[in-house]
């Protein structure tokens, strides 16, 4: 199949009644719109052999950024302005709500967003499960592994942020930095030598881009000192000002 036929097939198996848009781009939109708001269930395998091969291209056709190609701008500090998809590392950190089920909101510009997406719909139903075995809402600060499916990563690291109402307080710079330090905990014990760490709690959180970048370096930095498994920590940034900020810190 090509990458149209692939779509046609995706979306009449998600939505027999639905009718398919003409061009590529549109029903790529539709395909992505109605994995985003599927509920967490099993798949037929020849859906996900389609599923799979598509999302695979179309990262590949993104382009794949290698960790190992990134020069440090401090010893175990590395900065990268990308999409984090893209990205062959050990594990990528997502930043998920509580429920921990992925965005539900089609064709939302979240990472949540784009993780679940480009994983396939297996990634929402391990969250479920997880979830399920847990019996409530992830806290704020906490952690959880899964698999990366179709990303080139190997593990993701999903993690809830606090959000903010108003200044911030020293409790919502104690959660973040609780975020970054159940990261590298769960890395730390899978033996994970490089994580990507997205701009945890800012955007839809609304934490202040420059104290959560100062927050995730003091972090990270205090982690790793006595680290024995992580060799790299990439920040991940995907706006210029979030660039020029984390620059300004480790350069």
């Amino acid at each position: 199949m090509n990458k149209t036929e692939q779509l046609d097939f995706l979306i009449r198996f998600l939505s027999p009644q639905a009718e398919i848009p003409q061009l590529i781009d549109d029903k790529w939109q539709l395909f992505r719109s109605l994995v985003n708001v599927r509920e967490p269930a099993p798949i037929a395998d020849d859906f996900l052999d389609v599923q799979n091969n598509l999302l695979k291209s179309m990262i590949e056709e993104k382009g794949i950024t290698d960790v190992d190609s990134l020069e440090p701008l401090r010893k175990n500090l590395y900065l990268w302005r990308g999409d984090i998809t893209t990205l062959k590392i050990g594990a990528i950190v997502n930043a998920a709500n509580s429920a921990m089920l992925g965005c539900f909101m089609p064709c939302h510009a979240c990472i949540d967003n784009a993780i679940h997406t480009f994983s396939g719909v297996q990634l929402r139903l391990e969250c479920a499960e997880i979830m399920r075995k847990q019996g409530h809402a992830e806290p704020t600060g906490t952690a959880k592994i899964t698999t990366a499916y179709n990303l080139p990563c190997s593990y993701i690291l999903h993690t809830v942020g606090p959000i903010i109402r108003g200044n911030v307080s020293n409790k919502d710079k104690k959660l973040l930095a609780d975020c970054y330090n159940s990261c590298l905990s769960i890395a730390e014990k899978y033996k994970i030598e490089s994580v990507a760490f997205c701009c945890i709690s800012t955007g839809e959180f609304h934490f202040p881009n420059k104290e959560a970048a100062q927050v995730a370096v003091n972090a990270v930095s205090d982690f790793i000192k006595t680290s024995k498994h992580i060799k790299k920590v990439v920040f991940n940034v995907f706006k210029e000002q979030d660039e020029i900020i984390y620059h300004r810190l480790l350069g």
